[in-house]
């Protein structure tokens, strides 16, 4: 029977390459994007569900979480894959730092709405992180909105942080109870996710004399069908972070569980949970 999963993110780039995938591999893929048009075009594709929802409006993460509790029973697979880096400090509708918002509170929030459903389901739920993570984070748990320091290229670095972090704590408290989280590194892809940003990371990604330096969108999405498609325990080790289908190193932060903890504590106090 095929399991249920829900990918957001999925509108284009490293999602919807993961989602054309696990539908070949006979999968009920559910795409979640930010737009309308682009996230129906490649549900449409693969006669798959769909739904839109924009990370920075917590509103809309809410109203996700509701329409999918109301439509699947089972949800077999969370792939949090959405996340952007931004050029300038900026904050949501919400009154959080966009990046932050965006790459973690929204998939936190997410993933702790759809907590009970996920626990009955036995459910394995994946962080899209990066290598970021330990090239680029100046993590500092008492500045989670860049108010003392910003930059960009920090800001997405501590949001992947943060994403491993999470994953750690997810595993922590929940893997007795059948859940299994898991983060990984797609890879250095090209695809548009730069474009809201300037400088080096923007010409990085976006330069014809980079591109052949950088993998494709169907690779990094391979790397997500890998762990959608494996065994927990099996074919991958839960609670950890992978690059390139192994086991990696990150920022040496992520073994902190105190850190982990506080986080998680912090994040759901954000959100009101």
């Amino acid at each position: 029977m095929p399991r249920t999963i829900v990918i957001t993110g999925a509108s284009d780039g490293i999602g919807a390459a993961s989602a054309r995938q696990l539908h070949e591999a006979g999968e009920r893929v559910v795409v979640v994007g930010r737009s309308p048009a682009k996230t129906d075009a490649v549900a449409r594709a693969l006669g798959a569900d769909s739904f839109t929802a924009d990370f920075s409006d917590l509103a809309q993460v809410r109203a996700l979480a509701a329409a999918l509790l109301d439509r699947y029973e089972r949800i077999d697979v969370l792939a949090n894959n959405a996340g952007g880096i931004f050029a300038d400090r900026q904050m949501t509708v919400d009154g959080f730092e966009t990046t932050f918002q965006v790459n973690h509170l929204a998939p936190f929030l997410l993933t702790t709405l759809l907590l009970e459903r996920l626990l009955a389901s036995g459910a394995s739920v994946i962080q899209t992180s990066s290598e970021a993570a330990r090239r680029f984070a100046r993590f500092d748990i008492d500045d989670l909105q860049g108010e003392r320091r910003y930059s960009a290229g920090a800001a997405y670095g501590n949001g992947k942080l943060a994403n491993v972090l999470f994953t750690k704590e997810l595993h922590r408290r929940y893997v007795d109870g059948g859940l299994h989280a898991v983060a990984f590194h797609p890879g250095v892809i090209a695809s548009g996710f730069a474009g809201a940003t300037h400088g080096a990371m923007r010409w990085f990604y976006t330069s014809r004399l980079t591109k052949p330096f950088l993998a494709s969108n169907e690779v990094g999405g391979s790397r997500l069908t890998w762990l959608a498609l494996g065994k927990p325990g099996v074919d991958w080790q839960p609670g950890v972070f992978y690059a390139n289908n192994r086991v990696a190193r990150t920022n040496r932060l992520a073994d902190d569980p105190a850190l982990a903890k506080m986080l998680w504590d912090r994040s759901a106090e954000m959100v009101g949970g």
